[in-house]
């Protein structure tokens, strides 16, 4: 029986950066050659990070607005039927449904389901739980919680070439690059 070696696939090419000032430069760089799959990483935000690699803004807001109004119509409809419908009562010849009442329990709905919809959707769009990711392979990445920065230009870029690749970043004046393997 014949069986060769396994091969692994390449994921893309890393550079690794000591500051987010170069981590930016070398973003823009890479960026002005044509890349378009790349991804930074970095241990603190860097505000033009996101703008520079072209990365879109997510629905979650939008995910979390329907998901208060649905708290608030939930809640005020809840009451609506408990006072009008299911339990109507005639207390001082005030209105059965008095919206003013309902205001309080409709507002904590309110809160409580935008905040479970913004819990939910953050893990879930952020395709979370990711126990494994090709960058975990180099182990170089570990200091990207600490104090390095990291660019990786992904081999799904239709530009990519890994060796290409790995003469620019170096030119980006990074202090180390590395092939990040599947």
């Amino acid at each position: 029986m014949h069986t060769d070696a396994p091969t692994n696939r390449l994921h893309g090419v890393m550079a690794e950066f000591d500051s987010a000032q170069a981590l930016v430069v070398a973003a823009r760089a890479t960026m002005a050659q044509g890349f378009t799959k790349v991804e930074a990483y970095s241990p603190v935000p860097i505000e033009d990070l996101n703008t520079i690699i072209h990365k879109t803004r997510t629905i979650l807001p939008k995910l979390v607005l329907g998901g208060g109004l649905t708290g608030m119509a939930t809640g005020f409809g809840l009451q609506y039927w408990a006072s009008v419908i299911a339990y109507p009562m005639n207390v001082g010849g005030r209105p059965q449904a008095s919206w003013t009442t309902f205001i309080v329990p409709s507002y904590e709905l309110t809160i409580l389901f935008a905040a479970l919809t913004a819990a939910v959707g953050m893990i879930l769009l952020s395709g979370l739980p990711q126990p494994y990711h090709p960058v975990f392979n180099v182990e170089r990445f570990s200091m990207a919680s600490s104090d390095k920065f990291f660019l990786v230009v992904e081999s799904a870029d239709p530009k990519f070439d890994q060796r290409a690749a790995t003469e620019f970043l170096k030119s980006t004046g990074a202090k180390g690059v590395y092939d990040v393997e599947e």
